[in-house]
């Protein structure tokens, strides 16, 4: 049994250390905080017992005592004890007390620091709390201190006469007292001060003005807890160095519906750019029960002169089974191989294999179009793939004269993670775009949420339209931030996806291709937006 009082850092998940990394990967229980990034929970063995513990103002979802006797019980039970508290536990965390009560219940403990948001959230927004040119020390103190007790703890005259940085953690409350307390300290109203709300996320915000101002200043704009109030000459660089927040996409929130396992690269991209990301996987990859026709096929490689690959979740769960019969790259010789996108075609590399086919534009007509190109009358054909797919492609193929065997080597079910947060935000618009990595995730999407809901947005950019019994996947070939207008929309459409089904489709809401979409046909059509805010 152990328990590690591990620092998850300031928000951004990239900011946990890898010893903290380390140890949830190994935990058998994580019990976490309101500060703590949803993300890192990803990192925790899918067996592990998830505890939420998150503590708000007016709101807790345990008391400190509760969670003092929970991770006890927990270790006591011979586990693995993950304890994640939001930036370091030892700063402002109360960690110290959890580390008493383990050390007094004989459980045994290590702490994990981590980067603490007096630290990280300032240096987000360009403020170093120390430069040689202003400051040399910092001051870090509580803004939780009632201002109506008598007395103070602290000193004061002391804080305004020092010429160091001040640093004032979950004090906006009492952002007026601070201020009017350091001014009679003597401590000049026109002193520089800025607040960093949400500092090192997606969500985060700054703002400069003098300590005179700041409360006023932080009310216009709306700024609440979580925030650091920094005060100090090094606020004055502040519009110099910021540097976080010149990211395109900061202050964005968009959704990503791929499976998890599929999600991490787009997910980390748009992070990057500075968008919150929402994890809402409406499809799970499900292995078979019966793998015994992929097996079958495997050991008939040799009969096949194309094996067709369609996405990486094909790529992994047909080499699996590869494997499993102890062979490699090497049952593919003779054959030739095609990736439906580069995604898929980096799955087929990984494992030795160039792909001798991908496609310019990732959908199955264009797969379609381009082998046929090369001569698929009397070929033999090996498609691995989900059970429930678009069949145009094998269709397109077997009219072109090719044998093409369809083999399903795994499953897509509905998921439904996040979705109360996401049909949540939607109502309340809080939510830019929604991206599409396949025709499934748009149907299982709408089988969760209803379309009503989208309708009634405002319009704005749109970032997929989903009719009749299909779906128009523009998240792999548009981006939809980068659409001007549903104009330039419609037209992106029209000119990728100029097939039979999609003419029919279109006409059953009285469009045509040979015009925009008119308004109210579209309105016909449940579709996600991206409202430019």
């Amino acid at each position: 049994m152990k328990v590690y009082l591990i620092g998850a850092g300031p928000g951004d998940p990239g900011l946990l250390t890898i010893k903290g990394k380390d140890i949830l990967e190994k935990a058998d229980v994580v019990v976490y905080d309101y500060l703590a990034n949803d993300t890192l929970l990803g990192y925790a063995r899918p067996d592990a017992e998830r505890i939420y513990v998150g503590k708000v103002a007016g709101n807790h979802a345990l008391p400190q005592d509760g969670i003092n006797k929970l991770i006890i019980e927990k270790a006591k039970e011979g586990k693995i004890v993950a304890r994640l508290k939001g930036g370091d536990p030892y700063i402002f965390g109360r960690g110290g007390e959890e580390a008493e009560e383990l050390l007094d219940a004989g459980v045994p403990f290590e702490e994990v620091p981590g980067i603490s948001s007096t630290i990280a959230g300032p240096a987000y927004a360009g403020i170093p709390l120390t430069h040689r040119s202003f400051s040399s020390s910092v001051t870090l103190i509580t803004g939780h201190e009632n201002p109506d007790k008598p007395g103070s703890v602290h000193n004061w005259k002391a804080l305004a006469a020092s010429a160091n940085t001040l640093v004032f953690v979950m004090g906006m409350k009492n952002l007026p007292d601070i201020a009017r307390n350091l001014i009679e300290a003597g401590l000049s109203p026109d002193t520089p001060a800025a607040l960093v709300h949400w500092g090192t996320t997606a969500k985060h915000r700054s703002l400069a003005a003098t300590l005179g101002t700041l409360h006023e200043e932080g009310v216009r704009q709306g700024f609440t807890n979580p925030s650091v109030i920094i005060v100090g000459k090094v606020v004055t660089l502040r519009d110099r160095l910021n540097w976080f927040e010149q990211k395109p996409l900061l202050g964005r929130s968009v959704v990503v519906t791929r499976a998890r396992e599929q999600a991490s690269g787009l997910a980390a991209q748009l992070a990057d750019l500075g968008a919150e990301v929402i994890q809402f996987p409406t499809i799970d990859i499900k292995p078979l029960e019966d793998y015994s026709s992929v097996d079958a096929a495997v050991r008939n490689l040799g009969a096949y002169d194309w094996l067709i690959f369609t996405s990486a979740n094909g790529v992994k769960c047909f080499w699996e089974r590869l494997e499993a019969q102890g062979l490699d790259a090497r049952a593919l010789y003779g054959l030739q191989v095609a990736a439906i996108g580069p995604a898929t075609a980096q799955a087929v590399r990984t494992h030795g294999i160039a792909p001798d086919f991908v496609p310019e534009a990732y959908i199955a007509e264009s797969v379609a179009e381009g082998l046929i190109g090369l001569g698929m009358d009397g070929k033999k054909v090996l498609l691995p793939r989900a059970r429930e797919a678009r069949e145009v492609l094998p269709e397109e193929l077997r009219k072109a004269g090719a044998q093409v065997d369809v083999l399903p080597v795994y499953e897509t079910v509905p998921a439904a993670a996040h979705r109360d947060e996401v049909l949540q935000r939607l109502e309340a618009g809080t939510l830019d775009a929604v991206t599409f990595g396949s025709s499934s995730t748009v149907d299982n999407f709408f089988a969760q949420i209803p379309a009503d809901t989208i309708r009634n947005l405002a319009y704005g950019q749109a970032a997929a339209v989903q009719y009749s019994s299909y779906a128009m996947m523009l998240a792999l070939r548009v981006d939809p931030l980068s659409v001007a207008s549903l104009d330039d929309l419609r037209d992106q459409v029209i000119t990728d996806m100029k097939t039979s089904e999609l003419k029919t489709a279109l006409s059953d809401y009285g469009a045509s291709l040979e015009n925009h979409l008119d308004a109210s046909a579209m309105n016909k059509l449940p579709m996600t937006k991206i409202v430019n805010k």
